[in-house]
């Protein structure tokens, strides 16, 4: 059989999560399945080495134009040219006319809430993105046959708006992984490599902040404007890849222009590196306003680190109860956790225990297991 996998952006340098989805679950499907062929459609990029062809598994570079045009003419054409009896795409969105049996992973459907659009905040791309997902989603999903999504939460979510019923076994949960290489870093040198290359400080609190709305950057802000104003133990909040401007508008914006000082930009960072920082964070702030899924929270807690987190959507039922709720519009209460967990030694080491436990049971191979079966499912 002849399957087709949509990775149009596996291929850059900076991926982002639902790149590094699609990435781990071809890694893991060459390590399932030696018998299917497999077509992966990829868009040229700078990190053409991150996947490796094998003789089942032929990668696929599509030129084509934008992410529409690329997806709407390029990837159809590639892929019954291919002869692909089944075309995966996996990134929320896919092509009105495949010409064969579509499955399609959507991650979420934020996008299609009416408070996502134009609600203040976000970068023209993004609300741009947005636009063509509302357009082209409501379409494709009554054409798929089978729509993954990656928690229980989005499942009820996308079966209310698109009006299917709790038990149709067109729509199916399937949760995400965690790389293998995020766990406790025992290694000294590994750890000051890293800290001399991003420059860390010595205490910190580490937040993947981003200009997407959901990620509530400016309630992060707040709260940690709050916990240094309280004379709490002196911590600094090391972010990535966040443009310095946008930054100091959040800071005007809350009146605490002065605390940029506290903030530590990182710039981008490989993913490798990322369990070293995480392992060397006080905490991992992740109070969101609305996930889908979450894989960061558990990346945190395989590398020891105790994790606050929001009680809303899918953050309860994917940190299981290894880390600690707060109401993410409530910058008090990500204060008052930030307190709790730097002051409580025996509520720290609880959390981190019980993070060891809670992201052991998620793996990328289970995650592909999964998919994999899915696929002779539709193929049958």
């Amino acid at each position: 059989m002849r399957i087709g996998i949509e990775g149009q952006r596996i291929f850059r340098l900076k991926k982002h999560g639902m790149d590094m989805v699609a990435l781990e679950l071809i890694r893991n499907l060459q390590k399932i399945d030696t018998e299917n062929e497999y077509f992966i459609f990829v868009k040229p990029d700078e990190d053409p080495h991150c996947l490796q062809p094998t003789k089942n598994f032929h990668i696929v570079e599509l030129e084509g134009g934008s992410y529409p045009l690329w997806e709407q003419r390029a990837l159809p054409a590639a892929a019954r040219k291919a002869g692909c009896q089944l075309l995966h795409c996996t990134s929320n969105t896919a092509p009105l006319n495949p010409g064969m049996p579509l499955v399609i992973t959507l991650h979420d459907i934020i996008y299609l809430e009416s408070i996502s659009l134009f609600k203040k905040g976000g970068t023209w791309y993004q609300k741009v993105g947005n636009m063509y997902r509302r357009f082209v989603v409501p379409r494709v999903v009554r054409k798929s046959e089978r729509i993954i999504t990656v928690s229980h939460f989005e499942k009820r979510r996308i079966g209310e708006f698109f009006g299917f019923a709790a038990d149709d076994p067109h729509l199916v949960a399937i949760y995400n992984g965690v790389g293998e290489h995020f766990k406790p870093i025992k290694d000294t040198g590994e750890l000051q490599r890293v800290k001399e290359k991003y420059r860390l400080p010595d205490h910190y609190v580490f937040f993947l902040g981003n200009t997407d709305p959901k990620k509530n950057t400016i309630g992060v802000l707040r709260a940690f404007s709050n916990y240094l104003k309280a004379g709490n133990p002196p911590l600094k909040l090391v972010m990535l890849d966040f443009e310095h401007n946008a930054l100091e508008a959040l800071l005007n914006e809350i009146g605490d222009p002065g605390l940029r000082s506290q903030i530590h930009l990182t710039g981008y960072v490989v993913n490798t590196d990322l369990p070293a920082i995480y392992a060397q964070s006080e905490v991992f702030l992740y109070p969101s306003l609305r996930e889908s899924f979450g894989i960061p929270m558990l990346e945190a807690m395989r590398c020891g680190t105790p994790v606050i987190t929001s009680n809303t959507s899918s953050m309860p039922e994917v940190s299981g109860g290894a880390a600690l709720l707060v109401d993410p519009f409530k910058p008090e209460e990500i204060t008052e956790a930030m307190v709790k967990l730097m002051a409580d030694h025996k509520l720290r080491q609880e959390l981190i225990e019980k993070g060891y436990v809670q992201s052991a049971a998620f793996s990328w191979y289970h995650m592909a297991e999964e998919v994999h079966k899915l696929y002779l499912e539709v193929l049958k």
